[in-house]
């Protein structure tokens, strides 16, 4: 963790920084929290009240002693420190969270431990750790005070004005409306109540807190450090030095343990241990994993850990502070090697509630109050978020969230390290994913039981067992045969946990157990040792799976400079090839996460490192791969997804222990200072003031101090060798933080000055760091969706893979999600812009209505396909699109259908479009967003809609990829070209239409109608349309230009060209023909297909090539025999292509064989080449007549034993190809002439067998007959030379499509 580099020899080593102490300031008197007026300020102006009035006047409706009064800084030691300076505002707010607490005597008053983190602009780190305690108030004024309080809120509660309505806002109830149950009352609370406080007979307590800010997260010292004071404090006699002896220590004398050492050092009663890891082990994490394993559960743990990976919003909620900061230290301490990158508030203070609105990810903690319940809770956006309840042991996930990699595994393995500690791998509530609003989860009693059981387990770490506990273990200890069974176990390997954990609560009160440590040391060993095993898991994961990173970075800039000036053109890591050598089941969840900003850091840490020194998690996480490939010696292209356990966990545990067991340092012990006599003086129950003088400054002579000294001297030569470095240096800060800042500008909100002004700088940072990650991201989904054409311009790699297509569109979803729910004033459902759609949808449908006086005539459009017919063009409208997603029983959830709303807009490409109409209705954007909100910025909205509108510059087919199941409404429009052609036919047609996914099955279309619709399940991109009719009747020939499919739902409408008859004794006699689709192109109505766009696909033969081959005057101009050979070339080089690409990304080989420029087609134009085809006053002659007769000849010669002296393999082969002509010629379809053709080749590039087939036709005399001299078919070189480039096609599995060979019997 930055923490833990940010000190490493930078900052002077002393232990801790500062000692403070907050509470009452009995000057100023009682004040109320302006914090909580702020706070009411902001709700007020949320709900579009007066801000002002809500901010006047005292809260009258809560009790006072419920109120929150402002605590201060009373002192701090020292005043300040140069490399650390104080910011007493935030350590304020931090120590005292809720402001100043008062109690009586009969409420509960144990003193409470929490800790808290800063973090500063640049991300360093520094911890703070608090114990508070209730006080006495000797001070007459307040007990007045509260007396004065406590009469004039019963007054007002006798007659209370008719104007209080308490607001029951979302963020209200979050604050206060639960704060009269903030703690257990006991039974006389309520006799008290009514009468309140009373000077008289009350004794007033008020909350204290004394708090050491360090450097480092030694969590566990520190504890023990202030509950040694303050027992000190409480002690029946005066603690052996004066107080001022043990903080002057602590401040001054005691050191930071070296990397790799121990250090021992005096609290006021015992000797206190600590240690710190060395540079090649994990970072220092003194926050109890096993605490929060035991919270949340194994598997809620991982997943939650899992989300902080991929960045969403995690909110922690929770009654205890110290409970939030172990979970938020725990996750983020697992993240190791990687760190979290955003905004970071493990304690939420009230007064910062409308940090939640962030629109960027962010790890925070919220303390809720007893007895609040979740579905209270209103968050401003949940489509991202993990809602972690620590109290209720569950935990709430966003949809679409790919799993960990071999998470059972992991879960397994994590268990048994739990296990072999005596602790049971409790596994939490199962966590829920989102559900329909209202499902928020009501804990049932049992659950409850087991909380309050486990609250009472937990006490035995205070020492205080319950009675019958003790005499139980008395028992047991007591009994030799009790003693020996439970050795033998040990010996064995099975643990009796309970007698453990009871023998582990007593001896935390006998003070020495075995080997010289106290119990409280053997604990402390216990949980250091467990740490670090767990976080060995974790970190083994990452080492196996990122073992091989480094061959992906990209290093291409010559040195630091031009590197960070470029940062953002750059590309740093080959994803798409990372990917490609992962195995197949960790790609969902590794796809995401080389997305992440952390991913990213990491990866510019990677290469900056050629230039400086490594950050020392990285440097860490490198020495360990490099360890693991020597053990270890694999290819690394043999990735396995199978689970690597962690191996090292013996030796990580020993090293602590011989840490903790052979102490390296022991600091000096307290001692007497120079005070003036009288000072320090003791009185039980109140912490003294201590002696500033003697606090403010260290020693002059101690020996690390002269350490420090020399140190300084060294740092003071080194600063003058780097002041000429310096530029750089802030050049590379300023590149860094930019190169990093997808809001991380705001990573850390500044706790201290919260005016309005600041809060609507803070959210202006907001708009800004979207609109950047909206430009990258558009243009990352650009420049991987253009692929070649765009590398060819210069924008880096390409390959996009069906995956990571799917991240980036899932990405672009969060981030609209994230804008949508920026500055929202009322919060309804759990996605931000399903709401704004639906709050639109009615508006628009009452509308509608009103209009509804006044019928649109549908009318014209019939009329029009009377005289000629066309598709007509789909209303673009967003409200149908709307709709079609309602219909949609597949989606359960608003989140689900906002984010299929966004895939079927970027499909039809009218995203932009959509959310500009959204837009357009101010009104409605007005009364749903604050005026700070991102979709109120007019300029930054225009800019944000124009990135959005060059996505459609490329095709996405990321709906109907996606929703493979649903049923989607298709329409058909046959088109007849009418000058050659009858409109009518008596016969009855039939269509049958095809894509990758299925097809539609044969539909009558009835008589004469040239257009139906079908509803169909989704056949995915169309391939192709049959179409045919029964022959029936006088009129039954029927010349079709083409056919046009549409779907209805995307738009997407395909043309079929056809251009031929079907009919007997017309054209090649075809009743029913193939025709292969193209995707038409949505183009304005004068220019079509001139935008710029993907290639197009190939189309199936157009009716000017079949006439200009089989014309009889060849008007057409004919093909040259060069053209032709080129464009068999080219046929079969298509076909090659599409075989090398991935499997899921090739697209149609129907259209490769079949369509234009196909390998039929082609192959066509050889056999046509000097065909004697026109005869006059005879009919058209076909090829297909050629091979006919070439057949019967071959059948012929066969029968009188011609063929009997020819090679074996020749006679097979001649077979082969009588049986497959035969086939063909006695399918029970009616397929013309060139349908049979084309149905030969691609059997024949099937099956292999076209190379083979050609040199019999050659051969065959019949050729003589049919074919000029100067016919390609006739010249040898060329037709080896063909047989030679079709022979490249045996390396490929050909599949020809069921639309093309149905009926055929090989």
């Amino acid at each position: 963790m930055s923490g833990s580099s940010a000190f490493t020899g930078a900052a002077p080593c002393r232990f801790a920084h500062y000692f403070v102490i907050c509470g009452i300031d009995t000057e100023t008197g009682l004040e109320p929290d302006e914090l909580a007026a702020l706070y009411q300020w902001l709700e007020a102006d949320r709900q579009g009240r007066d801000p002002d009035a809500a901010a006047t006047g005292e809260n009258f409706e809560q009790s006072p002693l419920k109120r929150t009064f402002k605590s201060k800084v009373l002192a701090r030691y020292p005043e300040n420190v140069e490399w650390n300076p104080f910011d007493q505002d935030a350590v304020n707010m931090l120590c005292m969270p809720k402001g100043l607490s008062f109690r009586t005597q009969v409420d509960q008053r144990d003193p409470q431990f929490h800790s808290f983190i800063i973090t500063k602009e640049d991300g360093s780190r520094t911890y703070g750790f608090v114990h508070t305690f209730y006080e006495e108030v000797t001070s007459p004024q307040i007990c007045s005070a509260m007396q004065t309080l406590y009469q004039m809120h019963n007054a007002e509660h006798a007659n209370p004005p008719s104007s209080s309505s308490s607001s029951s806002s979302s963020m209200d109830s979050l604050a206060s409306s639960l704060d009269e149950a903030d703690s257990p009352t006991s039974s006389t609370s309520s006799s008290r109540r009514a009468g309140g406080y009373d000077s008289s007979r009350d004794t007033l307590y008020v909350s204290k807190a004394l708090c050491l800010i360090a450097p480092m997260p030694f969590m566990h010292a520190c504890r023990r450090f202030l509950s040694q004071l303050h027992r000190a404090v409480t002690a029946a006699t005066a603690p052996p030095l004066p107080l001022e002896s043990y903080v002057h220590n602590i401040l001054y004398e005691v050191p930071l343990p070296a990397p790799g050492r121990s250090l021992k050092f005096h609290g006021v009663y015992e000797p206190i241990i600590c240690q710190r890891p060395g540079l090649g082990e994990l970072p220092l994490a003194d926050f109890p994993l096993a605490k929060a394993f035991s919270l949340l559960g194994v598997e809620n743990l991982v997943q939650v850990f899992t989300c902080t990976l991929l960045e969403m919003q995690i909110l922690l909620y929770s009654q205890d502070y110290q409970r939030l900061m172990t979970v938020a230290e725990g996750i983020t301490t697992l993240l190791f090697p990687f760190q979290w990158q955003h905004v970071y508030v493990p304690i939420l203070p009230a007064s910062l509630l409308h940090f939640l609105d962030a629109p960027v990810p962010y790890l925070m903690g919220l303390q809720s109050k007893e007895g609040t319940d979740r579905s209270k809770l209103e968050l401003p956006q949940e489509a991202n978020l993990c809602f972690v309840d620590i109290d209720n042991h569950y935990i709430e996930l966003p949809e679409d969230f790919p799993h960990f990699p071999n998470k059972t595994e992991f879960i397994q393995e994590l268990s048994e390290v739990l296990l072999s500690f005596g602790i049971a791998a409790n596994t939490g509530a199962p966590p829920r994913t989102r559900t329909s609003p209202g499902s928020a989860p009501s804990t049932p009693g049992r659950e409850r039981k087991n909380v309050a059981l486990r609250q009472l387990e937990d006490d035995g770490r205070n020492g205080n067992l319950a009675g019958e506990e003790l005499a139980v273990l008395e028992l047991l200890q007591g009994n030799a045969t009790l003693e020996r069974l439970q050795a033998l176990t040990k010996r064995t390997g099975v643990t009796v946990a309970r007698v453990d954990a009871l023998r582990a609560g007593v001896k935390a009160q006998s003070t020495e157990g075995q080997g010289g440590r106290t119990a409280a040391e053997e604990e402390e060993l216990k949980n250091a040792k467990l740490n670090v095993q767990l976080r060995e898991v974790f970190a083994s994961r990452f080492t196996t799976m990122f073992a091989d990173y480094e061959a992906f970075v990209i290093q291409s800039a010559p040195d630091l400079e031009s590197w960070l000036t470029n940062r953002e053109q750059m590309h740093n890591f080959d994803k798409a090839s990372f990917l490609s050598d992962q195995p197949e089941p960790y790609l969902p969840f590794l796809s995401h996460f080389i997305e992440t900003q952390m991913f990213a850091t990491f990866i510019d840490n990677k290469i900056m490192s050629q230039w400086e020194d490594k950050e020392p998690l990285l440097r860490v996480f490198d020495s360990r791969i490099d360890k693991a490939r020597l053990y270890n010696v694999r290819a690394p292209s043999l990735r396995s997804s199978s689970y690597q356990r962690c191996s090292i966990l013996k030796e990580s545990a020993q090293a602590i222990e011989q840490r903790l067991m052979k102490i390296d340092h022991t600091a000096i012990h307290p001692h007497l200072l120079d005070m003036k006599i009288g000072q320090g003086k003791y009185e039980q129950g109140f912490f003294p003031k201590l002696q500033a003088d003697v606090l403010n400054t260290g020693p002059t002579n101690n020996k690390w101090s002269h350490r420090t000294a020399t140190a300084q001297r060294r740092k003071d030569r080194h600063r003058q060798q780097t002041e000429h470095l310096q530029l750089d240096n802030d050049l590379k800060e300023k590149y860094m933080q930019e190169a990093r800042s997808l809001g991380k500008n705001l990573r850390q909100p500044k706790l201290s000055d919260l005016s309005p002004a600041v809060i609507a700088q803070t959210n202006w940072k907001f708009v800004e760091g979207l609109l950047k990650e909206c430009r990258m991201k558009t243009k990352r989904m650009l420049v991987e969706k253009m692929g070649r054409e765009a590398v060819e311009l210069g924008h880096g790699e390409a390959n996009i893979t069906g995956l990571e297509e799917n991240t980036l569109i899932a990405s672009l979803c969060d981030l609209l999600e994230r804008i949508w729910s920026h500055g929202l004033q009322v919060k309804q459902g759990k996605s931000a812009l399903w709401s704004h759609l639906l709050h639109y949808q009615a508006r628009e449908e009452r509308l509608e209505q009103q209009q509804a006086e006044s019928p649109e005539s549908h009318v014209p459009e019939r009329r029009k396909s009377d005289c000629s017919i066309s598709m007509p063009s789909p209303r673009v409208s967003l409200i149908q699109d709307m709709r079609h997603i309602q219909s949609m029983s597949e989606i359960k959830t608003d989140v689900g259908r906002a984010r299929a709303w966004i895939r079927l807009s970027l499909e039809k490409k009218v995203l932009s479009q959509h959310l500009k109409q959204l837009l357009s209705r101010q009104a409605l954007t007005k009364k749903l967003y604050k005026r700070y909100a991102f979709l109120r910025c007019e300029e930054e909205k225009e800019q944000f809609l124009f990135h959005l509108l060059s996505l459609n510059a490329v095709d996405y087919f990321c709906f109907t990829s996606v929703f493979t199941t649903i049923m989607i409404p298709y329409r058909v429009v046959i088109i007849p070209i009418k000058k050659l052609s009858n409109a009518m036919t008596t016969s009855n047609p039939w269509v049958c239409v095809s894509g990758e996914l299925g097809d539609s099955g044969i539909m009558q279309i009835p008589k004469n109608v040239l257009e139906m619709a079908f509803d169909c399940q989704n056949l995915g991109k169309l391939t192709t349309v049959q179409l045919g009719h029964d022959n029936a009747g006088l009129l039954a020939k029927w010349l079709v230009d083409c056919v046009m499919v549409r779907n209805e739902i995307t738009g997407h409408t395909y043309r079929f060209p056809c251009g031929r008859w079907l009919g007997k004794g017309v054209d090649d006699g075809s009743l029913e023909r193939v025709l292969i689709g193209e995707l038409v192109v949505p183009s304005g109505e004068e220019d079509p297909g001139k935008n710029c766009r993907t290639p197009p696909l190939q189309r199936s033969p157009s009716q000017t090539r079949r006439i200009s081959i089989t014309s009889l005057s060849g008007r057409g101009c004919k093909p040259t025999s060069g053209q032709i050979q080129d464009a068999i070339g080219e046929a079969v080089n298509n076909i090659l292509k599409h075989f090398s690409k991935p499997e899921k990304e090739r697209g149609s080989l129907t259209v490769l064989l079949c369509g234009e420029n196909s390998l039929v087609a082609a192959l066509e134009q050889f056999f046509y080449h000097g065909f004697k085809s026109a005869r006059l006053f005879q009919k058209t002659v076909f090829v297909w007549d050629f091979v006919e007769k070439a057949v019967a000849y071959m059948e012929s010669a066969d029968q009188m034993g011609d063929l009997q002296e020819t090679a074996e393999p020749l006679g097979m082969t001649c077979q082969s190809l009588c049986h497959y002509v035969n086939a063909i010629n006695s399918t029970s379809r009616n397929i013309g002439k060139d349908g049979k053709f084309q149905l030969l080749v691609c059997l024949g590039a099937r099956d292999r067998l076209l190379p083979q087939w050609l040199p019999l036709l050659v051969e065959c005399p019949v050729i003589l007959r049919m074919y000029e001299d100067t016919a390609l078919l006739r010249d040898r070189t060329t037709v080896n030379a063909l047989i030679g480039v079709l022979e490249t096609l045996h390396d490929f599995p050909i599949t020809l499509e069921a639309s093309l060979v149905k009926g055929i019997d090989l």
